[in-house]
């Protein structure tokens, strides 16, 4: 990582937060107009999509196949999240996933921070947002990220990260200038629909990093802290669903049971009947309760074998 880059990562990560801050202390008292709402609900569900769909399911774990154009459009929209350019973020996680949890893990809380109630918050934090100044952007494209590194449109999307953040600011402070026709609009567009959203998401995002492999409920037998985090599903829109990610990282739906409510995957489904995606992984109920812990609930016990 570049000294330029970690100080672009250190900007992305305190710079929302102090623009959310300020505006908080002066509109205090004032009534948050409803093209604020309009705006930031607007942009949190294009980029929150377009990370989880698009970034994640689609272009890391290729849970499902779709159309050259939706691709594209996937990798601009989850490059709004200002959570960093599309092939180092696929890159990134694909290495997460080939070392989760050991040696060589970007973001792991659990491997060199040490051990008890400090080490323990060490790691959160590395894993939280400490990671994003010491090992964010250092797993090798061509090496984990070879097939993207080899579109010639994904890199050109790649290589104009910063204006799409830019844009990612400029978007919303438009919109709000016109649902309201005033710069008061456009302003407030921008600090809700702008840096409060681009702030919440990306705790949101870093909470899986940290909080998913830290507490929660697990049931699949894998090799990793990874847990399920019932409070996160919404706004993560489905991905704290993470343990069960883990287990099975090709799925297209990480909800695997009725009540863990997966927007990602709905979306994905509608897409799959309306003809924008195909081939969408799904696993079975019989695959799953092979995946199950020993001790998990419902796992049917073997026989013992005869002597």
């Amino acid at each position: 990582m570049t000294a330029l880059e970690r100080r672009v990562n250190i900007t992305a990560v305190f710079l929302p937060f102090v623009v959310v801050a300020v505006a908080v202390a002066l509109m205090w008292g004032h009534w948050v107009g409803w093209s604020d709402v309009a705006v930031f609900a607007l942009m949190y569900l294009l980029s929150g999509y377009g990370v989880t769909v698009g970034f994640h399911r689609m272009l890391t774990h290729r849970a499902f196949q779709t159309h050259r154009a939706t691709r594209y459009l996937f990798a601009i929209l989850g490059s709004l999240s200002v959570q960093g350019p599309v092939i180092d973020w696929v890159a990134d996680h694909r290495k997460h996933h080939a070392h989760t949890d050991v040696e060589g893990d970007p973001h792991s809380p659990h491997v060199g921070h040490g051990h008890g109630v400090m080490g323990a918050l060490k790691g959160l934090w590395h894993a939280h947002v400490g990671w994003l100044w010491r090992t964010h952007g250092e797993a090798s494209g061509k090496k984990y990220a070879r097939d993207l590194v080899e579109d010639p449109v994904m890199r050109a999307i790649n290589r104009r990260f910063p204006l799409i953040v830019v844009a990612s600011l400029g978007l919303p402070a438009l919109i709000g200038g016109l649902l309201t026709m005033s710069w008061h609009g456009a302003l407030t567009g921008l600090i809700w629909g702008g840096f409060a959203r681009i702030f919440l998401q990306h705790h949101v995002t870093w909470s899986v990093n940290s909080v998913c492999h830290f507490f929660g409920r697990r049931r699949f037998d894998v090799d990793d802290h990874s847990t399920n985090v019932f409070w996160l599903a919404l706004p993560s829109f489905g991905e704290s669903w993470h343990h069960n990610h883990h287990a099975f990282p090709r799925s297209a739906t990480h909800g695997l049971r009725w009540y863990e409510l997966d927007p990602s995957a709905m979306l994905i489904h509608v897409m799959a009947k309306l003809k924008l995606a195909w081939d969408v992984v799904e696993i079975t109920p019989e695959r799953q309760t092979e995946k199950l812990a020993p001790e998990a609930p419902g796992r049917r016990r073997r026989l013992a074998e005869p002597v």
